[in-house]
């Protein structure tokens, strides 16, 4: 990299002093066990719950009034809640899930879009001890089901619209599901400016919420109603730092999506990489613009801003350049972490949007969902007057693993560094299940870490072979091939699949799509192998363009031409065509593989996660 691209950054770049200053004594200091005694604790228990660090360490302290989340739903005024309200409703859900006797490691799983239910019920699941699994809302009826039969779920808490347009018709085919709780799309639980609405009736007359409750659907139950008769007192479960706390599902390239199986000791790692990678502290204005339904959204759109005890920002409402600039404006965001498909959907949107807006308290901005492209970093420092800091995890990571963080500078392009406390490498990995460390810099092959971390997945349910062949010896395979160079700086590469083997060249997808990138005319680029018998393959890339630009030939021509100046003619695409979006799963990552199967007629797998429209 030209030493030139390289964003410095000075003691006057820091709003506030950044958590994390010394790279090497940091991490030669660090240990998860000292981290881990930061944290409470089950007092008397020697366990770990993630609600009780989250919640109630703040809701007992001198954090109880202070706003948690602030939820925001276009036409309707904002409602704050605070780390004690956030007690007493988890609380109380814990206790619906005691009454409909769902026991500890039973399976809980919410559906529904960004409404105060969802947080309450993923935090009042695991205050419980049941195992919980947010979907994404706009799942269709059959990858909801798999899912639901994948983890054999005894509970489902969604809305009536969803459940009528995508349940109901299914609830025969989800032997295991017992109870549905209903939330009232116009209404729901804080619908009431007060928890008065939900004191428990005296003299123990609560009795469950009868079937259909407000919703009045058959074969469910009103949340609502039995929130209304629940206790807003619980004893937190005494979960050890083994005991499973939630299932994330991540699709694969064929079959059914794998279920990645995560612990309450994860929290650890949420504490530290909140500190590190978010650079979060205690007055911050945070928003993760992820949904629950990802992983980034329950790790670090719940769960790590809690632990630092900052108040997060929850919009309801899909993207919007307009509405997503004025609620950095309006709400005084200062730490804003957020995904490479809506920056670059920012940037499609143009400069004069950004202009009309304000957001001097904005201090910081990190991306995570697939690699972030040079050029993205660079419209961040030209547009938003930051850079935007990429960072690199895993579903089956369960947490940041590598970052591009405050104080130090940023390598266009670069996932930035490993955090404290993980050991990464570029490894080559045998066929007898041994890995070479490769020492070199610069040099290609497969990004492993060392096991150890708290956050590491514990299984793939009921896939014990698929688990077995992440891991060789002490190191975790993580599918993805990157390099590092000299100055310890990783790059992505490719998904081992992905790479595209020309002419005897690797070529990494992604090194292509952002040199198209740097083109003004293009949006978003997805890049493919097409088999060729004389070279094995040709790189083929899909292209949609910025607004007021328009497909042509003489477009073509030009984004072939500077490929070929900027990347050489070994590397450079041979096809471009143009699409006006890329398919993309909701997370945000382009599906070349997707892209593959339709350019070759090839059967396109599970497109389960796949955003609509894609």
């Amino acid at each position: 990299m030209d030493a030139s691209s390289i964003i410095r950054k000075t003691s006057a770049d820091q709003r506030v002093t950044p958590n994390f200053l010394d790279y090497a004594g940091e991490r030669q200091r660090f240990s998860w066990e000292a981290v881990g005694r930061e944290l409470r604790g089950l007092a008397g228990a020697g366990g770990v719950n993630i609600t009780a660090e989250a919640v109630e360490r703040h809701a007992a302290g001198a954090r109880r009034d202070k706003t948690a989340f602030r939820f925001l739903s276009r036409g309707k005024a904002a409602r704050d809640v605070s780390f004690g309200e956030l007690s007493q409703l988890t609380s109380r859900f814990a206790n619906v899930l005691s009454r409909l006797g769902i026991g500890r490691g039973e399976r809980v799983f919410v559906l529904a879009g960004r409404v105060p239910e969802l947080y309450i019920a993923v935090l009042g699941g695991l205050k419980h001890g049941a195992v919980v699994s947010p979907l994404f809302s706009a799942f269709g009826p059959e990858p909801i089901a798999t899912r639901v039969n994948l983890g054999a779920g005894r509970v489902l808490v969604t809305t009536d619209m969803l459940y009528e347009r995508k349940v109901a018709k299914w609830r025969d085919k989800m032997p295991t599901l017992e109870h549905v709780l209903l939330v009232a799309e116009d209404g729901g639980i804080l619908g009431s400016p007060t928890l008065t609405a939900f004191a428990a009736p005296k003299g123990g007359a609560a009795a469950l919420g009868r079937p259909g409750g407000g919703t009045n659907i058959p074969g469910t139950l009103d949340l609502a109603t039995l929130m209304a008769v629940a206790s807003d007192e619980c004893t937190v479960a005494a979960t050890g730092a083994e005991d499973m706390s939630l299932l994330h599902f991540t699709s694969g390239t064929t079959g059914t999506p794998k279920g990645a199986v995560h612990v309450h000791g994860a929290v650890v790692t949420h504490f530290a990489t909140g500190r590190y990678a978010l650079d979060l502290h205690a007055d911050d204005i945070y928003w993760c613009t992820a949904d629950p339904g990802w992983v980034t959204g329950t790790s670090y759109g719940i769960i790590a801003p809690l632990l630092h005890g900052v108040t997060s920002i929850i919009d309801a409402e899909e993207f919007d350049a307009e509405r997503w600039y004025g609620t950095l404006q309006d709400e005084g965001v200062t730490v804003w972490y957020t995904a490479p498909t809506a920056i670059r959907m920012l940037m499609k949107a143009g400069v004069a949007i950004p202009r009309k807006y304000h957001f001097p308290q904005l201090r910081f901005i990190a991306s995570v969902g697939e690699p972030l492209n040079p050029e993205a970093v660079r419209w961040g420092k030209e547009v938003l007057g930051l850079p935007i800091h990429d960072n690199w995890w895993q579903t089956e990571t369960g947490g940041i693993m590598i970052a591009n963080t405050p104080a130090f500078d940023i390598k266009p392009g670069s996932m930035g560094r490993p955090l404290p406390g993980i050991d990464a490498a570029i490894v080559r990995h045998r066929e007898d299940g041994t890995v070479t460390v490769i020492e070199e810099p610069d040099v290609e092959g497969e990004l492993a870490l060392k096991r150890g971390w708290p956050s590491m997945f514990r299984a793939y349910l009921n896939n014990e072979e698929r688990y077995r062949k992440c891991f060789a010896g002490d190191w975790y395979l993580t599918g993805d091939l990157a390099k590092r160079d000299a100055d310890g700086y990783f790059w992505f590469v490719g998904r081992a699949d992905d790479v595209i083997k020309s002419a005897g060249h690797l070529i990494g997808p992604f090194e292509v799509e952002s040199a198209l990138m740097e083109h003004p005319a293009v949006a978003e680029a997805g890049v493919i192998g097409k088999p060729d018998p004389v070279v094995g393959e040709v790189v083929k890339a899909f292209v949609s363009l910025k607004k007021g630009f328009e497909e042509s030939e003489a477009l073509r021509m030009e984004l072939l031409g500077h490929a070929r100046k900027r990347l050489g003619a070994a590397v450079a695409p041979k096809e471009i065509a143009f699409l006006p979006s890329l398919p993309r799963t909701r997370s945000g990552k382009i599906m070349r593989r997707l892209l593959k199967a339709r350019e070759l007629g090839l059967p396109e797998g599970d497109t389960s996660t796949l955003e609509a429209g894609g």
